[in-house]
Formats: structure tokens, sequence, C-alpha cells
């Protein structure tokens, strides 16, 4: 149980550290709205969601209220629209799309995601499609998020898509060049996808999830960068395991909060509970900064030498504590390095400290990948894949989830600036090696296998 001084934190956290609640995710099936007829189709998903979801923004406002924690995020996920509207051409797709950021607008959620397809071992013609029409569905949707994996640890991956979602980036950028790219930054291309997470633009509802499900997303590196701060300004110098136990507790009190939400919300809406998704998600904010973490633990800046170690060790301790707190944490838990929506890794980035090299060693440890990263508008389409391959591979050989949301702007160089609004903020462009060159090894095609450890059972 928590002591008087336990509670007393908390309730500190909540007022000077940025503590909230980053999303809460109604999981919605729509497996059961299938049709061959797209206007059939459209009103059953309109009437499900709509139905569900009507009272979710009022619920989330109430409960937090409550309790004075700020609900930042109402979210929807739904099913895989690659496999629920198989039946689909790609234009209908789009409509699809369209239908989808209407219902958004209607319910007064923040995004949908869950334009998606699983395509780790191969494509189908609902994949295919959906894959066609991300780069206008996103262009011409304001709150729709997109998703696709491309690679498992059990399927190995699947190159062939790694070159069509490097394509439908580079359209998608050019779509929206007037908003520097900013489609982009509504698209997650995956290597071993959860089903169950609340963040964007990951988010989609697996097959194994029931019908509608609320899935909570905590975050809070202000929270863990105080604790750290008030630990090292203590009489007694805590080494880094002491450190390491400090962001535990601290991780195990953010999680209980969530959960406390998370289940409330449920409760009044009839709709089951499903994870707590413990991810350290930064904002623009100041004080509310993964980075600022690092340069808490002492060193100068995220990306110089003993990043990787000091990531590695804060996830860790992240999940640690959140599996302590709750039986029930899952997505992606741990800590993520979103170059834009973090202002001290952007300065970071900016002043040299961040190459896209050392945010790959990075992701190998934290817990998505190269998130929100700019890089020249003029990048090829081969460079594009060979980073989504490289970034796939990581995910692959070390069993974990890895992601690309990567945004080629349109006319602009290293050094330039690209904004992007609100969460998403806005980032110095990266350089990358052989921008605009070719890539013979990414136009093999194919599958690259799975790691011998995948054979498991």
């Amino acid at each position: 149980m928590l002591n008087d001084r336990e509670f007393i934190s908390t309730l500190d956290m909540l007022k000077y550290e940025h503590l909230d609640v980053r999303a809460v995710t109604l999981g919605i099936n729509l497996a059961d709205c299938s049709s061959h007829d797209l206007s059939v189709f459209k009103s059953n998903i309109r009437n499900k969601m709509t139905g569900l979801a009507k009272n979710l923004v009022t619920v989330c406002n109430r409960v937090g209220d409550k309790y004075g924690i700020d609900v930042v995020n109402k979210r929807i996920s739904i099913s895989p629209i690659a496999v629920v509207a198989a039946a689909f051409s790609s234009k209908q797709m789009v409509e699809i799309a369209r239908t989808l950021d209407d219902i958004a607008e209607e319910v007064n959620v923040d995004f949908i995601g869950g334009f998606s397809a699983l395509v780790e071992k191969g494509i189908a013609n609902g994949d295919r499609a959906l894959i066609e029409a991300i780069p206008e569905a996103l262009a011409t949707t304001r709150r729709l998020c997109s998703s696709v994996n491309v690679a498992s640890t059990r399927a190995g991956i699947n190159m062939d898509a790694v070159l069509l979602m490097a394509e439908a980036i580079k359209k998608a950028a050019e779509l929206t060049k007037d908003s520097d790219g900013l489609a982009c930054a509504k698209l997650c291309v995956f290597c071993n996808i959860p089903e169950d997470v609340p963040f964007m633009a990951g988010a989609y509802l697996g097959t194994g999830e029931a019908d509608a499900v609320i899935n909570v997303g905590v975050s809070g590196p202000g929270v863990v960068k105080n604790a750290i701060d008030r630990a090292l300004a203590g009489e007694t110098r805590p080494d880094l395991g002491r450190i390491a136990e400090i962001i535990k507790q601290t991780a195990c009190k953010v999680t209980r909060v969530g959960e406390l939400i998370g289940r409330e919300v449920a409760e009044n809406l009839g709709i089951p509970f499903g994870v707590v998704d413990l991810s350290l998600a930064p904002t623009p904010t100041v004080g509310d900064s993964v980075g600022e973490i690092f340069q808490s633990l002492g060193l100068l800046s995220i990306g110089v030498p003993g990043s990787t170690a000091a990531l590695a060790m804060l996830n860790d301790a992240v999940k640690k504590g959140g599996a302590f707190a709750s039986s029930y944490v899952g997505g992606l838990s741990g800590a993520f390095i979103p170059v834009s929506e973090d202002l001290n890794i952007e300065e970071a980035a900016r002043n040299g400290y961040l190459n896209i090299e050392k945010l790959e060693a990075l992701t190998s440890v934290c817990s998505v990948g190269l998130d929100m990263v700019a890089i020249p508008g003029n990048t090829s389409v081969d460079t594009l894949a060979g980073i989504i391959a490289d970034e796939m591979a990581v995910g692959m050989i070390n069993s974990k989830t890895t992601a690309t949301r990567i945004i080629p702007v349109p006319g602009k160089n290293v050094g330039d600036n690209a904004h992007f609004g609100g969460l998403l903020g806005h980032a110095a462009i990266i350089g990358v090696k052989n921008a605009d060159g070719v890539n013979r090894f990414i136009r093999h095609g194919g599958r690259i296998p799975a790691p011998i450890h995948s054979l498991k059972n």
C-alpha cells in the first residue's frame, strides 16, 4: 500500500511534473461490418463506431476532472481496414478513409488508427489496395492514422512491402508538401506490431482482441526526470543501480494512475478494460522531455557516448515498474525518442549530437524506433526503403517492436526546419548518407528469412 508520503509525491506529479494520461483509446472490432457493397460497409462502420464511441470524450473528461488528471487525447483504434475491407479497390479505400475521418469528427476524437495492413509474410489483394490508397487517404484526412507491419521475428522482412511503403511515404510527402509532408507523420511502418497499442500512429485493434476494449497510454518523462533530480540532489549520491530503482518506483506510481483512469472510463462505458501502455512519450512542452532525462543522468546530450546504455537502463526500469503495478501492461511500454515531439531531442539533432545512425543504434533498446525523423525531401525511394529495412532488422533480430515514422520533407535540405504543429512539434532536417542514390540490395525484393531463434516451439 502507498504511505502518506507516496500519496503526496503522486499529487506533486500531477501539479508540477506534467503527469497526464496521454491517451484513452477505444478499440472497436469491425469484422462484423464487412460487406461487398461499399455504401453498406460505410453505413455499418458508422453505426457501430458512433454507437460505441458517442460518450467516449464526455466520459474521459468527467473521469479526468474527478481525479484532477488530464486525459490529453481520446482516440479510436479499429480492425485492420485491409482485412475488413479487403473486397474494395484502392479508390474505394480512400472513400473509406474519408468516412472514418468524418466519424472521428462526429464523435470528437483526436485520431482514428487502423487504416492498416499486416504484410510481413505476403501481400493480399486488400493489403495492396490499402497501401496504394495510403498517400491520398492521409493527405485528404485530418484525424486518420495508418500503420503497416512489414516484418516480424517469426516471418522475416517482406522486402517487397518495404519498397511499397517507401514509395507510399514519398507520395504522401509530396501530396502534403505545403505542410512539410505532414501526411507522413500519421504513418508508421512496423516490425512486430502489438495488437493493443493506444498510441498513434501505430494503434489498431488486433484480431485476438475483444469486440470493444479500452486501452490507456500513460506518459510521464517529466515525472521521471524530477525523481532522478531529487535523488541526485540528496546528501547520499545514488549509483546507477539505485537510480534504476527510483525510475522503477516512479513508473509503478504512474502506471497505477493510468489503470485507475482506464478502468473507470471502461466501467462508465460498459466496455472491458484492456491494458496500460506505460511509454515515456514526450511532448514539445519544456519539462516534458525524454531527452532531459539523459542530461539529469549526467550526459551532455542524448546522442553522446553512453546514451544507448542510459536508454537501456531507463527502458528496462520503466517496464519493471509498470509490470509490478499492473497485471495488464501492454502495447509498447518503455521510452519513445520522437525527434520532432521532444524539444531536447530536436535540439540534440540540430546540434549534431544525434544523427540517423545513432538514432538507429538507440532504437535497439527503446520502445519504438526512428520516430518523427525529418530528412531531406530529395531522399530517394531506394534510400528510404534501406532505412526502413535496417530498422525492421533491429526489431526482427532482437524480437522487439521497432518502427519508422520518417518524413522526407519536400523542398527542404539538411539544417532546414520542418513544422508539423501541436503535439507533432517541429524538427531540423537530419542528413542521410546516399540520400538521392540507388540501392540494388533493396531492389532484389523477396523476403529476408526469419532468424534461427524464431524457431522456439
